[in-house]
């Protein structure tokens, strides 16, 4: 129980409206307002304040508190927190390996069928790992905490975002992340936005867009059994 209160204070510290998700991760699990209120001794035009965001942004100790009381509700209504952790997570990941010996970018490149947008100048480094990201769930599923998720057991992977769009978002997102990884790959846009290289360049990432068909052709390059082996 420890862990899933700290993986929801983790979500909620790290998202720009912190009242917000504190509100989604209520409704999520079912629990009534007025319920939250009263086990937490205030009342619910306070709360409903601070999950509005009328009153400034709450501090830790109450976001620790909202959490605590959260699970405990949930627990007592046998609300499944494991499988609403989990779920919007899974939704967005598509796949996720983790190599036992490392790869070269140069052969990830090879597997996706990409060209390299920036970052020729890596192509001999090393590659732990891959992570594909549905790019359009995980701006509506992930944030904070599950973001960081993503890079399994090493940053020295390739992220690879389909229905991408120009390519700006997955960017602007690793830019502002602390996490960074080696490698991104790009699925589905027929121009890619300067911005996107630009940003690739400062944080030393290779940036290469795939020109496989579709998502299923492009997720079945990655698992073919022997394709990292």
């Amino acid at each position: 129980m420890v862990d899933k209160m700290a993986q929801i204070a983790g979500e909620v510290v790290m998202d720009d409206k912190p009242g917000l998700a504190l509100k989604n991760w209520r409704e999520r699990l079912k629990i009534k307002q007025i319920d939250m209120a009263k086990e937490m001794k205030i009342s619910s035009s306070v709360l409903s304040d601070y999950e509005s965001g009328r009153r400034r942004s709450p501090g830790s100790q109450f976001i620790k508190k909202y959490v605590e009381v959260l699970v405990k509700l949930a627990s007592q209504h046998n609300r499944f927190l494991d499988k609403n952790l989990e779920k919007k997570y899974s939704e967005a990941i598509l796949g996720m390996k983790d190599f036992s010996e490392p790869i070269k970018v140069s052969f990830m490149i090879e597997k996706t069928n990409a060209e390299i947008l920036t970052g020729e100048e890596f192509l001999n480094y090393n590659l732990y790992g891959y992570t594909v990201v549905d790019s359009i769930k995980a701006i509506y599923l992930l944030s904070g905490f599950d973001f960081f998720k993503i890079f399994g057991t090493t940053t020295e992977r390739a992220l690879i975002f389909t229905k991408v769009g120009m390519g700006r978002s997955p960017l602007v997102a690793i830019r502002v992340s602390p996490l960074k990884p080696r490698m991104v790959i790009i699925h589905g846009p027929k121009k890619v936005d300067p911005l996107a290289i630009d940003l690739a360049k400062k944080e030393k990432i290779v940036l290469a867009l795939s020109n496989m068909k579709d998502e299923e052709a492009l997720i079945s390059s990655l698992t073919l059994e022997k394709a990292f082996s």
